[in-house]
């Protein structure tokens, strides 16, 4: 068989059954072999770039790898974004690029280039793939693809790209004379009798805390550990805080769910996580959108465990926030061997009751909701946050939620309130315009069964919007909801803070976005319109119980404020705005407080409580 057929049936063999492709002649020979197999299938998407996010979207529903696959040169290249957003977000995707042949190549890199669309995508794509390789031997291609599939799911997970010449991909095999890839010396061991001390350590400190909690990120999801997660907190009865990655992990129906912390922290406004003398943080990188950048003051009366297993992430002198115990392990097997440990030593009779510490969180997460009643008496047009949590209620158990960046993931992420069952999307560590339209494609290829639900800034539906076509080819069927400000919401905000209110470039001057439904209904898909509150609810019901792929524009009128929020990198995390008026602000702090905010600066304008 050719390397092109013996690739496309490798991916097949694996379960991969839709592959994200555009057609170039250096990437012929691959997109052919689909037409000798029956186990797998190409989609025909309209750009490269969306193609990766499609990937990425089917890598986390279906729990496989994405398989992407481009032609040369700007193909490749197009690729780079989506390579980086699974990079960072550690999702398994496979990247295939085709590559002029072998003879054109240039033979020394003081060459600029020799063949046409030559390019060195390996060399443009390392720092953002956890392997990448020119593949020139033929014989080396079965090699090459298992080791990229186990790299790309092992350890922390990631995206790995191979470079396939016309030439290689044409050249007849024998699978029988080909040598596979041994894993063995690349495979993460942990040493489990550090680890057994670290948990013993873990279980004598809870049995000393008045204010435990957990924070919880996605690469518990990662390690399929979402139900144990959950089963160690219920066991604990301690407060647990979802990062943006693990909304539906610690959902908001959870019986132990404190609220949402960070930058933008929803519910609760920080002061559960802030409050704390015990946080064990498990599956996540303690990032700068997490403890602001008063880094110092995030939990600062706490004693921090972080569980992980990017052992760089737990070096002391790497992390930003440096933790008490760093912990090398997968976050599966931790929280199998503490909850064997807590039954062991029994958890009624080793630790005290933090009943009214969970109570007060609690009290916190709900006394601070983002949504207040306010926003749903608009008349003229949408709120935002009045919309998606309509929009919560709305959506089902089973249902997948795909949220682009930007001011409007702010938005869902303090208003959406998730149900365990559902998936709450979006990509974080890049963050790029427009992933959510092309992911939520690629969610519902993983599961064309379930319910699946986009939403979208104006600005990121212009990035990827030539997808429609390919919603048409498939009978894609998503339900898009652009949020439309009709500026860069999220920008406009930055530039008020940062540069006297000088709203260049993001709206009304240097951006205007067009009138999306004359284009949406050009393909041929269906509209809707959302121009107010007044019928919002039925208009919402209208779009989800559809049969078909809609376009729904929610008229919501340069909106751009963003709250609660911190302003400044030097505050801490609790200090938000809108601001508390100053006593309560003091009386939700139990710890003593830093001396470089005993006597925070106040606005002239003092806000109430939200409530």
């Amino acid at each position: 068989m050719k390397v092109a057929d013996y690739v496309i049936q490798y991916l097949a063999d694996q379960g991969i059954d839709k592959m994200f492709v555009v057609y170039g002649a250096a990437n012929g020979d691959l997109i052919d072999a689909f037409t000798r197999t029956s186990h797998t299938q190409y989609v025909a998407v309209m750009h490269e770039q969306a193609g990766g996010f499609a990937a990425e979207g089917y890598a986390k529903i279906s729990g496989k790898p994405g398989v992407a696959i481009a032609t040369s040169g700007p193909g490749g290249m197009n690729l780079l974004t989506s390579m980086g957003n699974c990079f960072y977000d550690s999702i398994p995707c496979v990247f295939l690029t085709g590559q002029i042949n072998t003879k054109f190549l240039r033979p020394d890199p003081s060459i600029r280039q020799v063949g046409f669309q030559e390019t060195d995508i390996v060399g443009m794509a390392t720092p953002v793939t956890k392997y990448a390789k020119l593949v020139l031997n033929p014989q080396d291609i079965r090699y090459e693809l298992e080791k990229a599939l186990w790299l790309c799911q092992n350890g922390r997970p990631g995206p790995v790209l191979l470079d396939l010449p016309m030439d290689v991909q044409k050249t007849e095999i024998d699978e029988a004379t080909l040598t596979g890839y041994d894993p063995t010396p690349a495979v993460q061991t942990y040493n489990t009798e550090t680890l057994d001390f670290q948990i013993q350590g873990l279980v004598d400190d809870l049995a000393q805390a008045k204010r435990p909690c957990m924070l919880v990120g996605g690469g518990v999801r990662l390690a399929d550990a979402q139900d144990l997660v959950r089963e160690l907190a219920a066991t604990l009865k301690i407060p647990c805080f979802p990062t943006w990655n693990a909304l539906d992990i610690i959902t908001s129906d959870f019986d132990w769910y404190g609220g949402r912390v960070g930058t933008y922290g929803g519910a609760g406004r920080n002061f559960g996580i802030q409050n704390c003398d015990l946080l064990l943080a498990v599956g996540s990188r303690i990032s700068g959108r997490i403890t602001g950048g008063n880094v110092s003051s995030f939990a600062r009366g706490a004693k921090k465990y972080v569980v992980d297993v990017d052992e760089a992430l737990l070096q002391r002198k790497l992390q930003q926030l440096p933790f008490d115990v760093n912990v090398l392990c997968d976050a599966k097997m931790f929280i199998q061997r503490l909850l064997l440990t807590l039954n062991r030593n029994g958890t009624k009779q080793h630790f005290p009751s933090w009943e009214g510490w969970m109570a007060q969180v609690r009290t916190w997460k709900e006394q601070y909701d983002p949504v207040r009643p306010e926003f749903f008496e608009n008349q003229e047009h949408v709120h935002p946050y009045a919309f998606m949590r309509v929009l919560s209620q709305k959506m089902g158990q089973t249902d997948i939620l795909v949220g682009d960046c930007g001011g409007n993931i702010v938005v869902s992420n303090h208003s959406f309130e998730t149900k365990y069952g559902q998936r709450n999307l979006t990509n974080n560590g890049n963050s790029p315009m427009g992933f959510s339209f092309a992911g939520a494609m690629g969610a519902w290829f993983a599961d064309p069964s379930r319910r699946v639900v986009c939403t979208i800034g104006d600005g990121g539906f212009n990035m990827n919007l030539q997808e429609l076509q390919t919603f048409l080819n498939y009978g894609v069927n998503v339900k898009t909801f652009i949020l439309n400000n009709h500026i860069y919401g999220i920008t406009k905000a930055f530039q008020e803070t940062n540069f006297q209110g000088r709203a260049e470039a993001c709206g009304p001057v240097g951006y205007n976005p067009p009138d999306f439904l004359k284009i949406v209904e050009a393909y041929g898909v269906k509209t809707v319109r959302i121009e107010d509150q007044i019928n919002m609810a039925d208009q919402i019901d209208q779009v989800l119980n559809s049969d078909e792929a809609v376009v729904c524009d929610v008229n919501m009128h340069e909106f751009h404020t963003y709250e609660p929020r911190i302003f400044g990198w030097k505050t801490p995390i609790e200090d938000m705005y809108p601001y508390l008026p100053r006593e309560e602000f003091r009386a939700n702090m139990v710890i003593e407080p830093l001396e470089d905010w005993k006597n925070p600066v106040y606005p002239d304008v003092v806000h109430s409580k939200a409530s």
